[in-house]
């Protein structure tokens, strides 16, 4: 597959859940590590080198060719980047700060500003697509570097003399050096894990080891208020991390499983414990790790319940918002301003408000399917409101709560107790329903932090979603895709915080958008080329979706983790896959969908 930034084609990555090897290693797993051996912090673990060192620069290499290779050594991190380094004089290496920054960019040129003998100095001059915290997680950006070198001829050699602080590296080696994994922490309710998306460079059989010890140092700062870590301090790993049989080396290649002791889990209880297997279990699945994971505190079983087999992928799937089987309320449409459901016999049309009306515009299911929001057209003439919020339980009356010149698609929260939509391209509200009385009351959410980002132009708001996760929003402003956090303040109060651009450099619109899954967005723009596509939160991943039966404009995309919808110019149609292991993917019609005025609807 590909990959792009922006609107640049690349290779997209696929997590794939890892196989259960129940059976293997039942007598063996749980064995008791020595009593006496030291704990060792999660953020300290200590890392086996990771080769015997890199390749020194090629003798006799021209300096502007060096400078090329400089790039490419440059996404290496081993050792401080040693790799570059080489590339330098004795004194510049030592004086050289790779921690400042860490800049991605995209086909570098080198521009020659002067050169004799033996002195030379160039320009790197590049588009920046991304920079890589130093925990790993990854920001999209965009605009121009422009970078100076000098050099010296040393013994014959040319080496680096000057050049900034900071690491700039190509976006193809950074592609070849790194891999994107996603670590989870827990929601405030402690009812499902959040993703955390980082890039690594590590070897494989290092990840476990990397992936638990990221783990243990915690989320990112901007989700860092709204999560929480059961590996924080005061837990520990006892002894290095094995195979599920306490046999050292090759941890997570291939089969074998993973087995961890933790120190200071002891007075946790069950529930704590299962998060606790949850983090664990998931972050190392994602990453091709494979079980069975045999998890022990204090030398003995983490669970009694996993003790013979250890944990699985299924064990702990009542944790993940992405899990199969969370869709359990199907397709619905619009349909010329009507709720329709989609079912195996046919097109249905419920009773109650919502199946009665033929002015919606848009709509929102709770994921339970108890409950609708619907953005219904008044027929009021300017200056009266154009639009109205209306809230009901699925299948009975509605009510208005709220109105508007404009009103966003609404989007409910995952436990169904508020809808979050848009009033006016600016004011963001939250329909907070009352399950024992059936009462709603419209808050505002605090925007302040959100605008303040924007800049001193503040940007029209036409689409906002709120995750599966109920920790992030994802958010159309003026044609532009961000994903914000979604904060609860002390007093109750519900803000948006630190938005994040993504999809950066579109040449057209985006239009429309939904969480595919927990870190990965898909979205609608204008015109013909790509006029879909999928974005990773963090901005680090762009793939466009096959265009094949399309017929542009697309008006409206709504997305689960298995089942993708979109509706064009002419219908609804579905996303399909032909043949999974050539990715030959194509859009067919839903029966039933046609027209102008149908767009499909999934819970939210």
């Amino acid at each position: 597959m590909t990959m792009a930034r922006g609107d640049r084609t690349g290779r997209h990555s696929v997590a794939l859940l890892a196989a259960v090897l129940a059976g293997l290693l039942v007598l063996t797993g749980c064995a008791s590590l020595p009593e006496s051996s030291a704990p060792q912090a999660l953020g300290t673990i200590n890392r086996a080198p990771t080769s015997a060192g890199p390749p020194p620069p090629l003798s006799g290499r021209d300096p502007d060719l060096l400078v090329s290779d400089f790039l490419t050594a440059s996404a290496d991190p081993t050792d401080r980047h040693a790799a570059a380094r080489q590339y330098m004089t004795a004194e510049t290496a030592g004086s050289w700060n790779d921690e400042a920054s860490t800049t991605i960019v995209d086909r570098p040129d080198t521009l020659r500003e002067s050169r004799s003998a033996d002195k030379a100095s160039y320009v790197i001059r590049a588009r920046k697509v991304g920079e890589l915290a130093s925990d790993g997680g990854y920001r999209a950006t965009e605009g121009t570097l422009e970078n100076k070198i000098e050099m010296s001829k040393i013994d014959g050699e040319w080496r680096i003399t000057s050049l900034p602080s900071g690491v700039v590296m190509d976006s193809n080696a950074f592609d070849t050096a790194y891999r994107r994994h996603v670590l989870y922490y827990v929601d405030p309710d402690s009812s499902l894990l959040v993703p955390d998306p980082r890039w690594v460079s590590v070897p494989r059989a290092q990840l476990t080891e990397r992936l638990i010890t990221m783990l243990g140092q915690g989320p990112q700062s901007a989700i860092a208020p709204v999560v929480r870590n059961q590996l924080a301090p005061p837990v520990t790993v006892r002894e290095p991390i094995t195979k599920a049989n306490n046999e050292p080396g090759e941890v997570g290649i291939g089969i074998g499983g993973v087995r961890i002791d933790f120190a200071g889990l002891g007075g946790l209880g069950q529930r704590e414990r299962e998060l606790v297997a949850a983090q664990v279990v998931m972050t190392l699945s994602g990453a091709d790790i494979l079980g069975p994971y045999v998890l022990l505190a204090d030398g003995k079983p983490l669970d009694e319940r996993y003790a013979a087999n250890g944990w699985s992928v299924a064990d702990l799937d009542q944790y993940s918002a992405s899990a199969p089987g969370q869709n359990r309320i199907g397709l619905h449409a619009l349909r010329n301003g009507t709720l329709v459901q989609v079912t195996p016999d046919g097109i249905v049309t419920p009773s109650g408000s919502f199946g009665e009306a033929t002015n919606l515009q848009s709509v929102g299911i709770s994921a339970d399917g108890q409950f609708v929001a619907a953005v219904a057209d008044t027929g009021r003439a300017d200056p009266e409101p154009a639009r109205s919020l209306l809230i009901g339980n699925y299948g009975a009356r509605a009510f208005p709560v709220a109105e508007g010149a404009t009103i966003a698609r609404p989007s409910w929260t995952p436990d169904g107790g508020a809808a979050w939509t848009v009033l006016n391209g600016d004011q963001v509200i939250r329909a907070v329903t009352d399950r024992a009385t059936g009462n709603v009351s419209v808050q505002d959410v605090d925007t302040t932090a959100l605008f303040e980002a924007f800049g001193s132009t503040q940007p029209e708001i036409s689409e906002l979603a709120v995750s599966r996760t109920g920790v992030r929003a994802a958010l159309i402003a003026d044609g532009k895709v961000y994903v914000a956090v979604i904060e609860r303040r002390p007093d109750g109060r519900y803000a948006l915080t630190s938005p994040l651009p993504v999809a950066l450099g579109l040449s057209t619109s985006a239009v429309s958008l939904s969480w595919a899954t927990g870190d990965t967005l898909m979205v609608a723009r204008e015109g013909n080329v790509d006029p879909v596509f999928t974005v990773s939160i963090d901005g680090s991943q762009f793939t466009p979706v096959t265009p094949q039966n399309l017929t542009p404009p697309v008006r409206v995309v709504t997305a689960a983790p298995a089942t993708q919808y979109v509706a064009d110019s002419r219908a609804v149609l579905q996303l399909q896959t032909a043949d999974p292991s050539r990715n030959d993917r194509f859009w067919r019609e839903v029966p039933g969908l046609t027209g102008e005025r149908v767009v499909p609807v999934l819970p939210s």
